[in-house]
């Protein structure tokens, strides 16, 4: 039994158990921190009590322990093979009256063997012990032995190793030293494009909505962004000494658009050339000049066309024009002008007169449109009513806020509709489509009638040179000749224009019959004389209908619950 009781504990909490060989039998501890099977598996156990001599246990209870996980010391057996085996031996002693005194002596414990294993990586050096050796516990000069006769000179962990000589469990005795890669070049820049088109909010938390932040502006001289340069790497080591390279990050260039350079005396720094409007396309930060008129667009002014960004603090009056490449910004009315910009922003809403017409690349808003043409390549938003009006839009048209009120003319949007009131009590024609983009539609025909002239002009210049190619052309005048020469000269860029013509008006025609189904939403009403088309299926509402949405099931216009 005292060999029993000498025998040094198995495992530890950095392996995940501890097998405890006590007078009383074995003990078993499975720390909390192993209960997911990362550390160790039953198979690993069970080979363990085997190399110990332990065979007879309860499998079951075994399982038990290793899943409960609780951290606390649980007997498994009474006895193992090797206690069997001494408590024979004994009596054995004892039936032939064998004294103690004449035993022989005790035999010292031998060693474990030590098992050296390096990773794939060569980044870190594990040792095992090999306890068919046997069962005795190595010295920490004995572990620096055999890591040194297996060529591992790098990393050692000595605090790693005195722990690993105090128990049979396997340890980590070296590791290598990871490789650093550089960091890659990286701009910051300097202003945030995500407080455009937010209202200023004022000191006293009063929200603006005149003011919508629709610029944001630079003077020249204004860092717009900075570059980071790329980083060297480090290398690293592994176990064996061996340097692992690393890699050395990449340089980006600064994104230098129009009207922006490097600044003179520092070359990762970005800075504008002029005053403007930040455009940021992510690989090119430019600046759009940006012009203010600071009266109304009208007599005073003359009509207005300028590459940039345009501010107007007054109206636009009738039968005057504003076109601009950037965004333009109205704080007045639009009363019968013309006005074309990438996004189209009118604080004091269209007032048309039936002459005048509001068209955006991008979005269009307005505070209301009356008798009013306004058309958007995406979305329409009038903040209080539409009356009388032809809108058009690319995706969506919103009417919800104030009254809400859309009511007369013709509305079309290539997905949605949304309003409060659609129509009125008095039951005035009101003309709804969705599901076709109008601006498509309109260039699908245009495209068409285009094709359809130059096909024909093509057929003529065609006939007419078949007619000429029968008479002796060396005996017209020259004047004739040169005309016979220009249209030869015009047959064949015309052919080529008509094919690239073809090829665009099948893409339209492909997009616009696979163009999903469009809704008309309205949270408040919907009166009797409103003419819904959805995807060219036409509805006539007869009777009021509230808080709905209505679209294609099948294949005709359902009215479902308003959805939000």
């Amino acid at each position: 039994m005292a060999e029993q009781e000498n025998r040094p504990p198995v495992g530890g909490e950095e392996a995940g158990y501890l097998f405890e060989f006590r007078e009383d039998g074995v003990y078993l501890t499975v720390f909390p921190e192993a209960a997911d099977g990362v550390l160790f598996e039953l198979s690993d156990i069970r080979q363990i009590l085997q190399e110990h001599g332990v065979v007879d246990y309860d499998i079951v209870n075994l399982a038990r322990m290793v899943r409960e996980a609780s951290g606390q010391p649980q007997k498994l057996t009474d006895y193992s093979l090797a206690e069997e085996e001494e408590t024979a031996e004994a009596s054995a002693g004892e039936e032939t009256g064998t004294e103690e005194e004449d035993s022989e002596p005790e035999e010292e414990i031998t060693p474990a063997g030590l098992v050296v294993e390096i990773s794939r990586d060569r980044m870190r050096a594990t040792v095992r012990y090999d306890t068919k050796q046997g069962t005795g516990l190595p010295t920490v000069e004995k572990v620096v032995e055999a890591l040194a006769s297996n060529q591992i000179v790098f990393g050692y962990n000595m605090e790693s190793i005195r722990k690993g000589v105090l128990s049979l469990s396997p340890f980590v005795a070296a590791e290598g030293l990871k490789p650093q890669n550089g960091e890659n070049a990286r701009i910051e820049r300097k202003f945030n494009l995500g407080v455009k088109g937010r209202p200023v909010v004022d000191e006293y938390d009063r929200v603006d909505y005149k003011n919508l932040n629709l610029f944001v502006l630079a003077k020249k001289g204004d860092i717009l962004a900075v570059r980071i340069p790329q980083t060297q790497g480090t290398p690293g080591k592994d176990v064996l000494g061996r340097e692992i390279a690393a890699r050395n990050g990449r340089p980006v260039p600064l994104p230098a658009g129009k009207g922006t350079a490097a600044k003179p005396d520092d070359e990762d720094v970005l800075i504008a050339t002029q005053d403007g409007q930040i455009v940021d396309t992510d690989r090119k930060i430019s600046i759009d000049p940006h012009l203010v008129i600071k009266s109304s667009v009208g007599v005073g002014t003359g009509n207005i066309k300028f590459d940039g960004g345009v501010e107007i603090r007054g109206n636009v009056e009738a039968g005057f024009e504003v076109e601009a490449t950037g965004d333009i910004e109205i704080k007045g009315l639009v009363s019968g002008g013309n006005v074309s910009g990438r996004n189209v922003y009118i604080s004091g809403g269209v007032n048309g007169m039936n002459r005048g017409r509001v068209t955006a690349e991008e979005d269009v808003r307005a505070a209301f449109a009356e008798n009013a043409d306004i058309e958007a390549g995406r979305d329409v938003h009038i903040s209080d009513v539409a009356l009388h009006s032809n809108i058009r839009a690319g995706k969506h048209i919103y009417i919800e806020e104030k009254r809400g009120q859309l009511t007369g003319g013709m509305t079309a949007a290539g997905e949605e509709i949304r309003a409060k009131v659609i129509g009125n009590q008095a039951c005035v024609v009101t003309r709804l489509s969705v599901g076709i983009n109008p601006s498509l539609q309109k260039k699908y025909a245009e495209s068409c009638k285009e094709y359809k002239e130059g096909k024909k002009r093509l057929t003529q210049i065609t006939q007419m040179l078949n007619t000429l190619g029968k008479i002796d052309v060396s005996k017209l005048p020259p004047q004739r000749i040169e005309q016979i020469n220009a249209l030869t000269r015009s047959q064949f860029p015309l052919a080529g224009k008509l094919k690239r013509q073809e090829a665009e008006i099948a893409a339209m025609a492909d997009e616009l019959q696979h163009m999903e189904n469009g809704r008309v939403l309205a949270s408040g009403v919907i009166y009797p004389g409103v003419r819904v088309a959805i995807n060219s299926i036409m509805k006539n509402v007869q009777s009021e209908l509230k808080f709905c949405t209505l679209m294609i099931k099948d294949e005709e216009v359902a009215i479902e619950a308003y959805d939000a």
